[in-house]
C-alpha cells in the first residue's frame, strides 16, 4: 500500500537512518537487536523522500517543518530493500552471467576455481566472497561473505561499468535467510555440501538447509533473462534428492562416490597434487591439479559443471585447472626451506575438520600435528564434535583460541576437551591446551620433526583476531613463518 506521491526523484536507498538525506528512500527493518521502524521519523525529518516499512507499522506524521514523505508498506522490507537497490542500480544482474555458490564448505574454492575458468575463456569475471571482492583492477574487503542488499547491487552495478560480463559469488546461508540477494537472478547456481554451521543463527539444521534451498527456487526464477539456465548439485550429499526435487531450473549433479553426471574416477592423491579422470555429459576430462586432498575433487567437479555450462570445451578446462596453484587460506602451503609441511587452513566447522585431516592422512609421510579453536558467540555445539575429530585423526593435537569475541576462552577450550575427553583413550592421540594463538603455532612447528605435517585450521585468509569487540591484527600464516624461521635458527 502506497501513501503519498511517487513522482518524486530518489537518489538513494539505506536501512541505516544515519545515512539518510535528502532524496533518500529509508526502508525500515526489524534487526536483532534494534528496530528500524523506531527511526522513521528521524529519516523524514533528514530529508527521506520515502520509507518503506512493514505492514502493520503506524504511520507517524513528519515534526513541523518535516517534509512530506511517501510511505510505501510491504509484507517483507528486507526483500523491497534488496529490489529496490536493483532498481536503483538499473538491475546490474540482468548484464551479467550470475554464478551463485552456496554450501557449508568449499564455497571460496569453486568460486576461485570458476572465476580462473571462464577468465581462461576469455571472460571478465568478478568475484564476491569471504577472502575479498574482486573485479578488474579494484580490490575491496569483504565485510560479509555476500555482501549487504546496498552495497551487493552497487556492486554488482559497479562491474556492469567496470565491463565485467560474469559475477561469481558465494552465497551464504545468512545471505538468503535476510534477503540479501533479492534483486538478484542467477543463470547458474551450486550447492557443494551442508554440514552443521551457523546454528546459533539458523536454530536447525533443516532451517539452514532451507535456506540454501532459497538459491534454487526463487533465485533463479525472474523474467529479466531468456538463456539457459542450470544448477549444479553435490550427489555425495544426503541432501541432494530433496534439493534436485525442488529445483525449478535443469540439473547436473557431480560426484565422487554417488552416481552423477559428472563423476570423479581413478583419484591419485599426493602433496604435490591431484589427478583424476571426469566422465561428464559433453565428454571426459583427465585432469592434474596442484590442488590437495579428495575434498578439492570435488570442488573441481563443481567448477569442472560451470566451465562445461558456459561453453567451455574439455582441453580448455583441461589446461585451465593445471593452472591454478592454491586458493588463499585453503591447504595454503607456508614453505620456507623447513624439513617438515605445514599447512593454512580455513577449516573451521566438524566436516571441513574432517576433510582437512583425512587429506592429510592420504599423502602424510610423518606424523600429523593439528591446531584448532573455536569462534566465540558462534554455534557451540560444533566445538566437542571438532574436538573429537582432531583427536581421532591426527597424531598431537593443540586446542588454541579463535576468535573468541566477548566469550571467555577458556570457556571455548574447555567446551573442546569435553569433545576429545569424552573419546576412549585408545581413540584419541595426545593433546595440549594453549590458549595464546601465537604461543600454540609456536609450540606447533616446534614440535615437528622432518616429515611431519602440521596443520593449522580455522583462520586460514583472515588477517585478524577478535578479543572481546576489537579486531587486532592476526595471520597464521605470517606467524608460521615467524616459528619456521625461529626453529631453523633464523630468527
Amino acid at each position: 500500500m502506497v501513501q503519498g506521491d511517487l513522482q518524486c526523484e530518489v537518489m538513494s536507498i539505506t536501512e541505516d537512518s544515519r545515512q539518510v538525506k535528502p532524496g533518500s528512500v529509508f526502508v525500515a527493518i526489524k534487526g536483532e537487536h534494534q528496530d528500524g521502524h523506531q527511526f522513521v521519523r528521524q529519516a523524514q525529518t533528514q530529508g527521506a523522500v520515502g520509507v518503506v516499512v512493514e505492514e502493520g507499522f503506524e504511520r507517524f506524521e513528519p515534526p513541523q517543518g518535516g517534509r512530506s514523505s511517501v510511505l510505501i508498506r510491504v509484507k517483507n522490507s528486507r526483500k523491497a530493500l534488496g529490489l529496490l537497490a536493483s532498481r536503483l542500480y538499473d538491475m546490474p544482474s540482468a548484464h551479467l552471467q550470475m554464478v551463485g555458490v552456496t554450501g557449508t564448505n568449499g564455497k571460496t574454492t569453486v568460486t576461485y576455481l570458476a572465476k580462473s575458468l571462464l577468465e581462461a575463456q576469455g571472460h571478465h569475471v568478478g568475484l564476491l566472497g569471504t577472502v575479498g571482492y574482486v573485479f578488474g583492477t579494484e580490490r575491496r574487503a569483504a565485510s560479509h561473505t555476500t555482501p549487504a542488499s546496498v552495497e551487493l547491487q552497487g556492486m554488482l552495478n559497479a562491474m556492469v561499468k567496470a565491463g565485467m560480463d560474469v559475477a561469481v559469488m558465494e552465497v551464504s546461508s545468512h545471505a538468503l535467510a535476510l534477503d540479501r540477494v533479492a534483486g538478484c537472478e542467477f543463470d547458474i547456481v551450486v550447492f557443494t555440501n551442508l554440514t552443521q554451521d551457523h546454528l546459533d543463527f539458523h536454530r536447525t539444521l533443516d532451517e539452514y538447509f532451507q535456506a540454501k534451498v532459497r538459491l534454487f527456487t526463487e533465485c533463479v526464477e525472474g523474467k529479466q533473462k531468456t538463456g539457459p539456465k542450470r544448477a549444479l548439485v553435490n550427489a555425495d550429499d544426503e541432501r541432494a534428492p530433496m534439493l534436485l526435487q525442488r529445483c525449478s531450473i535443469p540439473t547436473w549433479t557431480f560426484g565422487l562416490h554417488a552416481p552423477a553426471d559428472i563423476q570423479a574416477e581413478d583419484i591419485r592423491l599426493s602433496m604435490g597434487g591431484t589427478e583424476f579422470l571426469v566422465n561428464s555429459p559433453l565428454g571426459r576430462l583427465t585432469i592434474s591439479s596442484q590442488l590437495v586432498g579428495e575434498h578439492n575433487v570435488s570442488n573441481m567437479l563443481a567448477a569442472i559443471g560451470i566451465g562445461l555450462e558456459m561453453g567451455m570445451t574439455v582441453p580448455m578446462i583441461e589446461r585451465a585447472l593445471q593452472s591454478v596453484a592454491n586458493v588463499p587460506g585453503r591447504f595454503e602451503r607456508i614453505d620456507e626451506g623447513q624439513a617438515f609441511t605445514v599447512v593454512v587452513d580455513y577449516a573451521h566447522t566438524e566436516d571441513a575438520l574432517y576433510r582437512l585431516l583425512r587429506a592429510a592422512q592420504a599423502i602424510k609421510q610423518g606424523r600429523i600435528i593439528t591446531l584448532f579453536g573455536c569462534g566465540g558467540d558462534r554455534d557451540s555445539g560444533k566445538r566437542p564434535k571438532m574436538g573429537q575429530v582432531a583427536s581421532r585423526h591426527s597424531d598431537l593435537v593443540i586446542v588454541t583460541s579463535d576468535n573468541p569475541r566477548t566469550e571467555n576462552p577458556h570457556t571455548i577450550l574447555s567446551q573442546i576437551e569435553q569433545g576429545i575427553q569424552s573419546l576412549r583413550p585408545e581413540e584419541r592421540c595426545p593433546y595440549r591446551i594453549i590458549s595464546d594463538r601465537a604461543e600454540a603455532i609456536h609450540a606447533a612447528v616446534s614440535e615437528a620433526k622432518p616429515g611431519d605435517l602440521v596443520l593449522i585450521a580455522g583462520k586460514g585468509h583472515e588477517d585478524y583476531q577478535i578479543l572481546g569487540t576489537q579486531k587486532i591484527h592476526f595471520d597464521d600464516r605470517e606467524e608460521a613463518r615467524k616459528a619456521i624461521h625461529q626453529q631453523m635458527g633464523r630468527a
